[in-house]
C-alpha cells in the first residue's frame, strides 16, 4: 500500500503541471486582460460584471502569474505607448509566455502565489480571508447530505416497492428537480424577511455582537446564520446521494452471496450491515471527492451570491471576470491539488471499508 500511495503522490506532479499548462495556454487566446482593463478604467469605458476590488487601476501589483498576451490594446488610442509598456512590465507581460509560465510554476511549487492585481493584498491572504465561508458551506453540506441520504437510501432499498419508498421517492425527485439557487430564493422569501417571516439572517456567518456572546451563544448564532444556505445547498446533493445509495444497495441485495448468507440463518441486520454495507458503500464513496470539491467551488457560487457570503467561489468568479490572473491560477492550483489529495483519500477509504481491495496489484 505504501508503494501505491507513493506512486499516486508522484503522479500528482505531472497531473498538476498538465492542468496548469492547459489553463495557461487557453488564457493566451482569451480576449482582454489586466492591461486592457486598466486602460478601460482610465478612459471610463470599463463595464465589467463586478467592481468589488479595492485599489483600482492605479494600485496594481506586479506578479508574473498572469497570462495575457494581447499585443494591441483596443481603445488605447491617445495613451502614451511608454505608459502601456510600463503597465505590461508591471504585470509581468513584458516577458515571453514560456518564461512567465516557468516562473509561475516555480513560485507555486513553493506556495508563493504573489499578489492580486487589483486588491493590493497577497493571494494567500485573500484565500485565507474567504476560506471560513467555503469550509462552512462545503463541510456542513457534505455532512448533512450524507448523514440523511445514506440511512434513507438504505431504508428505501430494504423497503423497495412499498408506500414508504414511493412517497420518499417523490420527495427526492422534487428535491433533485429544484435548482439549489431557486430553493435558496424560496427560503429567503419564506424565512428571511422576503414576504413572510423574518426568522433567519440574510448575510454573513455571524452577528455583529458575536465576540460578546458566550460559547453556547456563538455556536447557536453560527448555526442560525448557516441554516438557510446549507439547507439550499444540501437539497440537490441529498437527492442524488439518496438515489445512488438505494440503487447500490438494491444491486448488492439481489446477489447470490446475500441469498447464501440468509440461508445460513443470519438475521437481516447481520446480512445488511455485515455483508452488503461494505460492498454497496464503495460506489457512494466514489462520488464523495466530486461532491466535496464541488461544494467548495462551483456548487457554492450562486449560494454565496444569494446569501451575501464572501467565499472562495465568489472570489474565483470575480477574479475570472476581472482578469485577476494571480487569483485565478492560484485558486485553480489549490482546488486541483485538493481534488487529487481527496481522491487518494477516497481510494484508501475503499481499502478500509473492504480489505479485499488491493491497490498494490493494479497499475496506477
Amino acid at each position: 500500500m505504501l508503494a501505491y500511495i507513493l506512486r499516486r503522490l508522484l503522479l500528482m506532479i505531472p497531473t498538476l503541471f498538465g492542468i496548469m499548462l492547459i489553463s495557461f495556454v487557453i488564457i493566451q487566446f482569451a480576449p482582454g486582460g489586466p492591461v486592457e482593463r486598466i486602460i478601460a478604467q482610465i478612459q471610463g469605458t470599463d463595464v465589467g460584471a463586478t467592481a468589488r476590488f479595492s485599489g483600482g487601476g492605479g494600485d496594481v501589483a506586479g506578479g508574473g502569474a498572469g497570462a495575457d498576451t494581447t499585443s494591441t490594446y483596443r481603445g488605447a488610442q491617445g495613451l502614451d505607448p511608454q505608459f502601456i509598456a510600463e503597465l505590461e512590465a508591471q504585470f509581468g507581460f513584458d516577458k515571453p509566455a514560456h518564461e512567465r509560465f516557468g516562473l509561475m510554476i516555480w513560485n507555486y511549487i513553493r506556495f508563493d502565489f504573489g499578489e492580486s492585481y487589483f486588491r493590493d493584498v497577497t493571494v494567500v491572504d485573500l484565500i485565507i480571508e474567504k476560506l471560513p465561508v467555503s469550509i462552512t458551506l462545503g463541510l456542513w453540506m457534505t455532512i448533512l447530505s450524507y448523514a440523511i441520504s445514506i440511512p434513507l437510501g438504505i431504508k428505501k432499498a430494504v423497503r423497495d416497492g412499498t408506500p414508504f419508498d414511493w412517497w420518499t421517492s417523490a420527495i427526492v425527485i422534487v428535491g433533485y428537480a429544484i435548482p439549489g439557487f431557486l430553493f435558496a430564493i424560496l427560503l429567503i422569501v419564506l424565512f428571511a424577511g422576503g414576504s413572510f417571516w423574518q426568522i433567519f439572517p440574510l448575510r454573513g456567518l455571524t452577528s455583529d455582537n458575536w465576540d460578546q456572546l458566550s460559547l453556547v451563544g456563538k455556536a447557536l448564532d453560527y448555526l442560525w446564520h448557516i441554516a438557510l444556505p446549507i439547507t439550499a445547498m444540501a437539497l440537490g446533493a441529498f437527492a442524488t446521494a439518496t438515489l445512488l445509495t438505494k440503487n447500490s444497495f438494491l444491486d448488492e441485495i439481489r446477489k447470490q452471496y446475500v441469498m447464501t448468507a440468509r440461508m445460513k440463518g443470519l438475521s437481516e441486520q447481520q446480512v445488511l450491515y455485515g455483508h452488503v454495507f461494505r460492498n454497496a458503500m464503495l460506489i457512494v464513496i466514489a462520488g464523495f471527492p466530486g461532491a466535496f470539491i464541488g461544494a467548495f467551488f462551483a456548487g457554492s457560487l450562486l449560494i454565496e451570491t444569494i446569501f451575501s457570503l464572501d467565499g472562495l467561489g465568489l472570489l474565483s468568479f470575480e477574479a475570472i471576470v476581472n482578469r485577476d490572473y494571480p487569483v485565478v491560477f492560484a485558486t485553480l492550483y489549490i482546488f486541483s491539488l485538493l481534488g487529487l489529495v481527496v481522491n487518494l483519500i477516497s481510494d484508501l477509504t475503499y481499502v478500509w471499508i473492504d480489505p479485499r481491495i488491493d491497490f498494490e496489484t493494479r497499475e496506477v
